[in-house]
């Protein structure tokens, strides 16, 4: 048998080699850069999900802290647009503030690219605002505890001031006294003058009272509003004569027959204050009665009767 590794030396070939053990290094360098691809490619999606874990929380972290932020500055709003004395507070403390929320604005605006450190400090910051905030909430309670108090005090003087002005008031208001309403009969052409009982014979009504002194309402001319009434209940009423109108103390208007405006001294009282009351009708038998008011009040009243 021939030995096929030697040559032929009749053709002058040269011997066949053996190949076999570097086909088998090749596989083996093969299967063990397959298996390193393999493994380096199953360490790189590894890592590659950790960034995109990374990623996906600064991400929700960066949303959490833009949410909690815009949260705190509705919050702020609604507390400085309630409370006038918060406002002017803030306002003192606006560069303050103004740097907070500016730090904070710049630190999310970078949105997710922003780091954890930056992150951390706007947390740390939104916190110190949010405190603030709360401290102004318990102000603003308590402000309402204060005013709700003042408030009821401040009621409560102007009720008693409102009722002390009533009795001071009411105290001002003159009194009548010693009235006598009196039938005139004038004769000579007005010459002379003679009381009367007979309503046929009468020609006036003279209306005759006192003021008596009040210390407490104020020197100068005061004017009263004298009603006349006849027998039938009737107001003697004439603008022509001087009538009109008056609001009583419950504010309503009441008719007058004649007003008469006194000088009026506190320290004196006012004796024999005269007020006629002239008409051309004839009177009628009955009584007359009259009644005198200062400020809305009845100060007095009398009566007459005619036959």
């Amino acid at each position: 048998m021939e030995d096929v590794t030697k040559g032929n030396p009749e053709t002058g070939t040269r011997p066949r080699r053996n190949n076999t053990w570097i086909y088998v290094l090749i596989i083996v360098l093969l299967l063990a850069t397959n298996i390193y691809l393999f493994l380096n490619k199953d360490n790189n999606q590894h890592k590659y999900l950790e960034v995109i874990q990374k990623l996906e929380q600064v991400d929700s972290s960066f949303v959490i802290l833009e949410d909690e932020y815009k949260a705190s500055l509705a919050r702020l709003d609604d507390l400085t647009g309630k409370n006038s004395q918060l406002e002017r507070q803030l306002r003192q403390k606006d560069s303050e503030l103004n740097q907070t929320k500016q730090r904070i604005q710049d630190i999310l605006a970078k949105g997710p690219e922003a780091n954890a450190a930056e992150l951390s400090e706007a947390r740390l910051l939104i916190t110190e605002l949010n405190t603030k905030i709360r401290s102004y909430e318990r102000q603003i309670t308590q402000l309402r505890r204060t005013n709700t108090t003042l408030k009821a005090e401040r009621d409560s003087i102007a009720s008693t001031n409102a009722s002390l002005q009533q009795k001071v008031d009411l105290a001002k208001v003159l009194h009548a006294s010693n009235i006598r309403l009196k039938a005139i009969d004038l004769r000579r052409g007005g010459r002379k003058e003679k009381e009367t009982e007979k309503a046929k014979r009468v020609d006036l009504l003279r209306i005759t009272f006192d003021i008596d002194e009040n210390r407490i309402a104020e020197d100068g001319t005061k004017e009263l509003h004298i009603c006349i009434i006849n027998p039938h209940g009737e107001l003697l009423n004439n603008p022509a004569l001087g009538s009109g109108s008056f609001k009583d103390t419950d504010g309503k208007s009441k008719y007058y027959s004649v007003a008469k405006q006194v000088d009026l001294n506190n320290e004196q009282p006012l004796h024999d204050i005269n007020v006629d009351w002239l008409q051309t009708a004839v009177y009628e038998k009955g009584a007359y009665s009259v009644e005198i008011y200062h400020q809305g009040y009845l100060i007095g009243k009398g009566s007459v009767n005619l036959r």
